[in-house]
């Protein structure tokens, strides 16, 4: 394995750095200024800053094959991770967010060609914004066998019934379409059961009921979560994704990437925590003393860096395998990353809150928003329980043969 940067990464690495420093940090006063003004929608700066990473070439980094930059997993790696420095603005500027990214890989890999032209292009360009309507309220949806919506074949149509709740993205007004996963066939097998289909937003029967907000904030930067209603919503039968009865294994396809994704940020997320700790620890006395010199700041500090060490090497050795043996050959290091990372992570914030006192739950600094994205991501695309559950039978079984 190796991890050392090719040519293409190094300059890529180089202009998204710029890029940042340029860009990025210095607008994150006025972004978050905007923000807390413009509601559910997305703070106008973002379309400024978007039209500046297309000018310089960093856009569509995370898609390999034709339809993006090309790039692999390892190569994408770096990229994200500098994107995750600054995670409200740096993956939106440059058509790398969530769920955007996981719905555009689902969309080149199993869309049909008519799919593709009305829906993933204009998303490649930046033009329209998607959502993935898979969680339920009434359900616990840890387990997506448990999905109760209906999707109902009635001629040349599906009817569509049921609830969906953080819903990402959808709050966005360019908001255009959603991916629907809903139960087909309740006598399939229970991961045949269920299907994938696109709804339209201004498709009739479906309703917008209210925004999301995860713990006290919006997310309005990457278009807010929602919860939707779906009565008797009827989409041609040509808007079903792949084959009826796919939709457990396109789900799968579709969060293993996501999953690397969210912990390629992660990493970043820490490296800023530790900057910030280490800033303040040299900026602050107590006591007659530097907090740079007191004990428990300086291991706080130094753990943060083991960690982030250790979580970087596991989560590139996961992206080398997604490259070289598949998803599924790296089924083991995807389940590793999205258990240890978050969870780490989440440890290397709160230790700089500490160190930031008051400051560190206020809107002054990134770190409250970063915490409660990476506690968020203790939950989202599975929860830590459920890939414990499923790593530790894969052990057993290993043993048991």
């Amino acid at each position: 394995m190796d991890f050392g940067y090719d040519a293409v990464t190094q300059e890529l690495r180089e202009r998204l750095l710029a890029f940042m420093a340029e860009c990025v940090y210095p607008a994150e006063a006025e972004f978050e200024a905007q923000a807390a003004e413009s509601g559910w929608s997305p703070p106008p700066l973002l379309a400024e800053l978007a039209a500046e990473a297309r000018r310089r070439g960093l856009w569509n980094l995370f898609l390999p094959g034709e339809h993006g930059a090309g790039l692999t997993n390892l190569q994408y790696a770096p990229l994200a991770e500098i994107m995750g420095r600054s995670p409200r603005i740096a993956p939106a500027a440059t058509n790398c967010a969530a769920p955007d990214t996981g719905n555009m890989e689902l969309l080149a890999r199993f869309g049909d060609a008519e799919q593709r032209r009305r829906w993933l292009e204009p998303l490649l360009r930046g033009e329209i914004r998607s959502a993935f309507a898979m969680t339920e309220p009434d359900v616990a949806s840890s387990d997506a066998t448990n999905i109760a919506t209906r999707i109902e074949r009635d001629g040349d149509e599906y009817v569509i019934n049921g609830r969906k709740w953080f819903v990402s993205g959808a709050m966005n007004p360019n908001c255009r379409i959603f991916i629907v996963m809903g139960r087909t066939d309740p006598e399939a097998p229970p991961h045949r059961r269920q299907s994938m289909v696109l709804v339209p937003r201004d498709t009739p029967g479906l309703t917008v009921r209210r925004g999301m907000h995860v713990f006290g904030y919006t997310d309005a930067d990457h278009g807010g979560h929602a919860e939707l209603l779906f009565e008797d919503v009827r989409v041609p039968v040509g808007n079903l994704i792949g084959e009826q009865g796919g939709g457990f294994a396109i789900a799968q396809a579709r969060l293993g990437p996501g999953r690397i994704h969210h912990c390629m940020r992660l990493i970043g997320m820490a490296e800023r925590a530790v900057d910030l700790m280490c800033e303040r620890a040299l900026s602050r006395t107590a006591f007659g003393v530097p907090l740079a010199e007191q004990g428990v700041v300086q291991d706080w500090i130094a753990e943060s860096r083991v960690t982030i060490e250790q979580l970087r090497l596991l989560v590139l050795k996961t992206a080398w395998l997604m490259d070289t043996v598949g998803n599924k050959g790296a089924h083991t290091e995807i389940q590793a990353i999205k258990i240890a990372t978050p969870r780490a992570v989440q440890e290397i914030l709160d230790r700089a809150i500490q160190l930031h006192g008051a400051a560190g739950v206020s809107q002054d600094t990134p770190l409250a928003t970063l915490w409660a994205a990476a506690r968020t991501l203790r939950l989202a695309d599975g929860p830590d329980e459920v890939h414990k559950r499923s790593l530790a039978r894969r052990e057993l079984r290993r043993h048991r043969a």
